[in-house]
This record gives C-alpha cells, structure tokens and sequence, in this order.
C-alpha cells in the first residue's frame, strides 16, 4: 500500500512516526510478534503505512500491505453497517423487537441463580430489542468469557459461530433456547449478537448473509480481498495466526496451510468471520469518516452515521457492569451501534477525543476512527488473545503524540 502524502502535509510529525516504527521492530525483533502493519490515515489520505516481520514464519513469508488476516470481531462494525442500511430502507425500527423476525427470540428467560446441573431463570421482563442487540445489551454472551453458568452452558451446547457445523439459521434457533445471562437492556456484555444480526438481516433482506455483505458493502467499497473465506488464488497472501506457549515464545495457532478459513464456512460469521487486508479496511474506516459515502458510492445516510456513531449506553461501559475488556479498562468508554465510543479520554485514562469509535479482533488487530481529527489507525497483527500485549494502548498512545495541527 502507497503513503499517499507526507505527513507533514496533513498535520503529522514525521520524526514522531518513525516512534511507530521503532516499537513495531521491537515487538518483530524480541519474538513476540511474527509479524504486523500499521496505517495511520488523516484527511482522507494514507499518511505514515510500515509492515514488518513475517506473516508466515515457517515459509519465510513477509508481512505485507496485502497480507489477508483474520480480523474476527472487526467483522462486527460491517455487520453492523448492513443492519444499519435495512433500517434506512424502513425495513423496521432499531426499537421494535427482534422476535417479529426471529420468533425463536419471543419468551426468552433469563437466569438468577442455580448450578450447572440445574439453572434458575425467570421470564424476561421485556423483549430483546435489534438496538440490545446492536448494542451488546441484549442478554447474550459468549462461550469463550468462561465466567457464568450461561456461558457454560453454551460450551456444553456447542453454540459457537467460528465452530459450528450447522447452518447460521440453526445455530441462532440453537442460541435461542439457552437462558439470558442479564434481563435485556440492563447490563453491557460482549456476545454473540452479532451473529444474531447475520441472520437478521439474511431474513430481512430475503438473501444469503455472506451475498448480502458482498454484494451490497464488499465489492461497492472496492474490499475485494474481505470475505468470509481466502479463495485459492489468494492463499499464498494468508497469514499464520500465533499464540504463546508457556515458555512466552511464539507457536503455531493456525496455519496458513490448512486453516478453515481457506474455504467456504458453514455459516458465515457476523460477529467475527472476515479475512481482510489493511487497504481493504482502510476503506471502511474512510466510509465512515466521509459519512457514509466513499468515491461516489453512498451506503449509509450522514444522519444514521452520526447515529452509529453516538453512545448508547447510559452512561460507560463501566457503569453497565464491564470494568474491564481484554487489555483496556472500560471507564470512559461508551458503545454505539458495532463500535466503542470515546466519552472522557481522562477518566479512560489514555489519549483519545470525544466521539472516536474503535475496535478489534481476538487475533490482536484492532482500528480507531477520530472524526474530529479527520483521522484513523489500523494495526494487524495475528497473535492470539488481542490482551496477550498491551498493543493497542501503546500504538493510541505514539499515534496521537504524532499530532501537529
């Protein structure tokens, strides 16, 4: 991918820049990454873009500006969008609920005690709205968060969208005979409502989920290397995912040979199934700062962007019973429509602005837009959790230091 200006240009200190380049040859030199890129856009125009390491350290491959990643839950903020575009075609309300499209969805309980072999639940006090869902605020959870008896209870299910054999219209029904972790509205929690979303707008829209996002976001964005799986003749461009053993070295989490994402899933996952590449995302990020419309082709009205990108939460993420996500504490920090949301940088205790939208993948790539300062950041990497480095605090952190103007 081209820097298509100079930073100076566009408000950045390129010597600060080269503050990005420094930490991104440590992390390649001290072995704790095999490889990552960053880009940083301002103004609508790539301004500072570095790869370094390898995608593939068995095979000698480098990382590189097209290097496909897994970029999991950055999957959410596009399924997001086609939600977003249904409701502008007053397909529905972000109010009404959700059960009037997926009626498996209607009496939902909710749990309050019991055990593993017996739970406790009573009736949900109000419906699961497709704004809970949007949101993170609808009751559902994660099998992976390993800290309720709901969450158990997926794993015991199999109920997982990365995994999952069955169809996308069978695994939310499978999803929707399992309890709710909290009444719908009343706390924050990261889930697989996402997912439900995929499946919402397949029914809504009468198509395919995965065509659905490919016909109408994927090739009109010109993201022609984003999709639900790397066709053959882009399998050399894929990058291995990495973890640490116990020793703090890296190992093998997924191949670039061999991996499931090399052909067409079950389902496709809302929540978090694309592969991408940093010019691909990239166009995403300026849709949204060009408010909805990228070289010539409009998506999203400016109004429902504003709407997508606003807090609407009641307060932070904190007060909704999350301190803490992965490596970031969550005090300051509000939700929109796929994305977190900015509110006080101090309280967040990190550089930030009011209104900046962000976030990331489990694999440890992770983006932030900042309308007001006309700019976004893009890191990806493929290392397993994204909490196993502090990587993104510390890029927010070089990055906005680089401001001038």
């Amino acid at each position: 991918m081209q820097v298509e200006t100079d930073p100076g240009a566009v408000g950045l200190c390129p010597e600060r820049l080269e503050r990005v380049d420094a930490w991104m040859r440590g992390y390649v030199e001290s072995g704790r990454l095999a490889g990552l890129s960053v880009s940083v856009m301002r103004g609508g125009r790539t301004a500072f873009f570095r790869a370094h390491g390898h995608a593939d350290l068995a095979r000698d491959k480098p990382f590189s500006a097209d290097t496909i990643t897994r970029i999991y839950s950055m999957t959410k903020p596009l399924t997001s969008l086609a939600v977003l575009m249904l409701y502008e075609e007053g397909r529905f309300q972000l109010d009404e609920p959700v059960a009037r499209f997926l009626p498996e969805f209607a009496d939902m309980r909710v749990m309050v005690g019991g055990n593993r072999a017996k739970l406790e639940t009573v009736p949900a006090l109000r419906p699961i709205t497709i704004h809970d869902l949007l949101t993170h605020t609808s009751g559902l959870t994660y099998g992976f968060m390993e800290a309720t008896l709901v969450d158990a209870l997926y794993r015991q299910e199999g109920i997982d969208f990365q995994t999952s054999k069955l169809t996308l219209a069978e695994t939310v029904a499978q999803l929707a005979r399992q309890p709710l972790l909290a009444q719908p509205g009343a706390e924050w929690n990261y889930s697989v409502a996402t997912d439900v979303l995929g499946h919402l707008v397949a029914v809504v829209s009468g198509m395919d989920f995965a065509d659905f996002m490919r016909s109408r976001i994927l090739r009109p964005l010109g993201m022609h290397d984003t999709d639900f799986f790397v066709p053959e003749d882009k399998h050399p461009r894929f990058a291995a995912n990495y973890a640490f053993d116990r020793e703090g070295r890296l190992r093998l989490f997924d191949d670039s040979v061999g991996s499931k994402f090399l052909t067409p899933p079950p389902l496709a996952s809302g929540g978090g199934g694309l592969v991408s590449t940093a010019a691909d995302y990239l166009r995403f990020c300026r849709l949204i700062l060009n408010r909805g419309a990228l070289d010539g082709v409009r998506l999203l009205g400016r109004k429902t962007v504003a709407l997508m990108l606003a807090n609407h939460l009641p307060g932070d993420l904190a007060a909704m019973g999350q301190p803490r996500f992965a490596e970031s504490s969550y005090a300051g920090i509000g939700f929109g429509l796929g994305f977190s949301v900015m509110l006080d940088p101090a309280r967040a205790q990190i550089l930030g602005t009011p209104g900046e939208v962000s976030w990331g993948g489990v694999a440890s790539t992770s983006f932030w837009i900042d309308p007001d300062e006309d700019m976004a950041v893009l890191l990806l990497a493929q290392l397993m959790p994204s909490s196993a480095l502090p990587l993104r605090r510390e890029l927010r952190v070089l990055t906005y230091a680089a401001l001038t103007a």
